[in-house]
């Protein structure tokens, strides 16, 4: 029967490359690294690892085992953390990512839900690939993310995205923009202007920007980059550039700011946002979490469509 320290034993190898820096990693005999190398070996009936004058590395097979590994010292992991939790502060946590815009509107009636059940939550607010790498550690439990409309996350096997909503982007001008006057505004005009864009590279929406811009036959020219939208506002009132703007991250109070927020023609353009969660997890408060979430992006997207109602 296979034991986790056969597991850690497993992972530590891979990480240090040779017996002995897996024996100093966890504080073992090189025998004893030895010992559970060979148990292992001796289940699956195949070599884990090869050896060499340079030091060892994984088989094939190895490699395919190292990820189920890994897993399941994460949820061990999991189990760990939400008992001492229940111990330190005697009811149940549950750690909860999201980046900054879902975290205004979407996560609080969700979480208040939570607290009137006897739930408490722990919150890791940050950009995306801040919550991303957290969660595929194990250090979230339940996250808010976003992606590209048609091309999710990649989290793995191990995860699950639910959408919730597809949050529409749109254009931000200075008040004086030449076309600021116009309600929608055709794509193809813009096409010497510059951008505020995102911090990372693979920000979903630069890249749907980038893929509008293309079909005017143009590349967006990004002037700065930020992911903080008091200061994407700031700038594009100042006349510095134009950028895109989730309707999450509107607050209504844009034109005191000397901006207009105005609909771009063409393709509707939105970024979608998702849940994302452990395919297995047997947590009744990340499910409870993810539900009162879907009730209140029903009541967002309701609202938006009512506003739209009475504006035409």
């Amino acid at each position: 029967m296979l034991e986790l320290r056969q597991f850690q034993v497993l992972r530590a190898i891979a990480r240090e490359g040779s017996l002995a820096g897996a024996a100093r990693s966890l504080h073992y005999s090189q025998p004893t690294i030895a010992h559970h190398l060979a148990a292992m070996e001796s289940h699956f009936g195949v070599p884990l690892v090869h050896r060499s004058p340079r030091g060892v590395h994984l088989t094939e097979a190895g490699q395919l085992v190292l990820p189920h590994a890994e897993a399941a010292l994460r949820r061990v992991g999991l189990a760990e953390q939400e008992v001492h939790a229940l111990i330190e502060h005697g009811t149940r946590t549950l750690r909860v990512g999201t980046f900054p815009t879902a975290g205004a509107l979407l996560l609080p009636p969700a979480v208040r839900q939570l607290a009137e059940a006897g739930v408490k939550v722990s919150l890791l607010e940050g950009e995306l690939p801040t919550v991303v790498e957290a969660l595929r550690t194990g250090g979230l439990q339940i996250a808010l993310v976003y992606s590209q409309p048609g091309e999710p996350l990649d989290l793995g096997e191990e995860f699950v995205l639910h959408p919730l909503l597809d949050d529409p982007l749109q254009l931000a001008l200075p008040a004086n923009h030449p076309l600021a006057h116009l309600d929608s505004v055709p794509l193809g005009r813009l096409r010497d202007e510059g951008w505020i864009m995102g911090a990372c590279d693979w920000d979903p929406s630069d890249r749907v920007l980038s893929w509008a811009c293309a079909q005017e036959g143009f590349e967006p020219v990004r002037v700065m980059r930020t992911d903080d939208y008091g200061m994407l506002k700031g700038f594009v009132a100042a006349g510095t550039a134009i950028a895109l703007v989730p309707r999450l991250a509107l607050t209504g109070n844009e034109p005191e700011l000397d901006l207009v927020i105005r609909a771009l023609d063409g393709p509707p353009l939105a970024r979608r946002i998702s849940v994302a969660m452990l395919r297995t997890t047997v947590s009744d408060s990340a499910h409870a979490l993810r539900e009162a979430l879907s009730e209140q992006a029903s009541r967002i997207t309701a609202a938006w469509d009512e506003r739209a109602r009475s504006a035409a």
